[in-house]
């Protein structure tokens, strides 16, 4: 990959709504050339999408968490149609093939820690393939595809004088 796109793809990742004008600007380059390489990294799949990074009060009706999944692998494809497959529910927003115990890392989305235990009983573990899961609920985020969400509270002593 060229220096050019990684710089767009750093700069991209850090505010997915900056304008290809500010981009050029930053890069010293052409908005034509940021235009044409940002639509060729869009067509070969480079760049998948763009999201925003939502604070947790925002998400008060959501309950986060991380599933690891333990799966058999099939002979031909390995973990990846078991993966493939799980990946697909709307409950998982996020789905990684780890090293380790497990396999598989989910990310799962619910309005209820009832609703993920149902998700992880009812559709998940009844997969062929899957052999164990472990469950963590995500109580707090500190930080968030490279942004710490919460800034840090400084707090000034008063001065003791006798």
């Amino acid at each position: 990959m060229q220096k050019l796109q990684k710089d767009i793809l750093n700069l991209l990742r850090r505010n997915a709504r900056i304008s290809n004008q500010e981009i050029a600007d930053r890069l010293d380059s052409k908005v034509e050339k940021i235009d044409a390489t940002i639509k060729k990294m869009e067509e070969q799949g480079l760049i998948l999408g763009y999201t925003a990074i939502v604070a947790e009060e925002a998400e008060q009706d959501v309950v986060r968490a991380i599933i690891e999944v333990q799966i058999q692998p099939e002979r031909d494809s390995g973990f990846d149609n078991l993966a493939r497959k799980l990946a697909k529910f709307p409950e998982v927003v996020a789905a990684h093939l780890v090293s380790g115990r497990y396999d598989l890392r989910l990310e799962v989305l619910g309005k209820s820690l009832q609703e993920i235990a149902s998700f992880v009983s009812d559709k998940l573990a009844s997969q062929d393939g899957v052999k164990s899961t472990a469950t963590y609920f995500l109580l707090k985020k500190y930080k968030e595809a490279g942004l710490e969400l919460a800034k840090e509270e400084t707090h000034e002593r008063l001065k003791v004088t006798p």
